[in-house]
């Protein structure tokens, strides 16, 4: 049975299955934000860590981080990359971990997936007080034109919608705390398909919808005066860190 482009459940399970796509596509994320975040070594929780690129940031700013993400197949990938980082194959809103074991959480590109006030309460109950939860999206610069059009190729016909909204962890943490860092990330125009087909709508759509899609992605990268005959572009983020403190 093919996974329902409509169904949030089919949308996160469909990174499994494409976890190597997934590592060599997607961007990681600015050192501005971890050391904002979390300025001194902690013992850190990155939660739906995937492939590791959140992971990979902590432990290079000298953290002790712990690993937990729903899906083996993601799960795999980061530790074939980490082998040195604890990883658990978990659900957010049931963590293998201690009461009060972590300082910090860190949920990178993947809180739009969750239970939230499951996840939350779960949350709350393994950092300890006065602990920190940050959660973090990556977001394309869309005020660029090509960008722009990039990301209206990507999401038409996605019923889901997107990603920015205020996290509500709970009443167990404080007011929210927004910070947004702006970075370029240096893409291929052709690495625009497979970045493109990373995305979990487009990773479910039959297979004639996924082709057309990405043919789209293709005409573009070769048409756009600001891609044709690049060999490298910058593609800009807006990086949104929300930053809670544990009660």
């Amino acid at each position: 049975m093919r996974p329902d482009p409509a169904s949030h459940a089919d949308r996160a399970a469909s990174f499994g299955q494409e976890a190597e796509l997934y590592a060599a596509a997607r961007p990681s994320y600015p050192d501005a934000v971890v050391a904002a975040l979390l300025p001194a070594p902690r013992r850190v929780l990155d939660l739906a860590a995937g492939t590791g690129k959140m992971t990979a940031l902590l432990v290079a700013h000298g953290h002790d981080v712990v690993a937990v993400d729903h899906s083996p197949g993601m799960l795999d990938r980061l530790t074939a990359a980490l082998p040195g980082v604890e990883a658990h194959v978990a659900p957010a809103e049931a963590l293998p971990l201690p009461e009060a074991s972590v300082d910090a959480v860190v949920v990178a590109q993947a809180w739009h997936w969750f239970d939230e006030p499951a996840a939350g309460a779960e949350i709350a109950r393994v950092l300890r007080p006065g602990g920190v939860l940050g959660v973090v999206w990556n977001l394309w610069d869309e005020s660029v034109d090509w960008v722009a059009r990039f990301a209206a190729i990507v999401r038409h016909g996605d019923v889901l919608g997107g990603t920015k909204h205020t996290p509500r962890p709970g009443p167990a943490f404080g007011p929210p705390e927004l910070t947004t860092t702006r970075w370029d990330d240096t893409v291929t125009p052709a690495g625009l398909r497979a970045l493109a087909a990373s995305r979990s709508h487009v990773l479910t759509l039959p297979e004639a919808d996924r082709a057309a899609l990405l043919d789209r992605v293709d005409a573009l990268a070769r048409t756009h005066p600001d891609l044709a005959g690049r060999t490298e572009v910058p593609l800009p983020y807006a990086t949104d860190c929300w930053r809670f403190t544990r009660r």
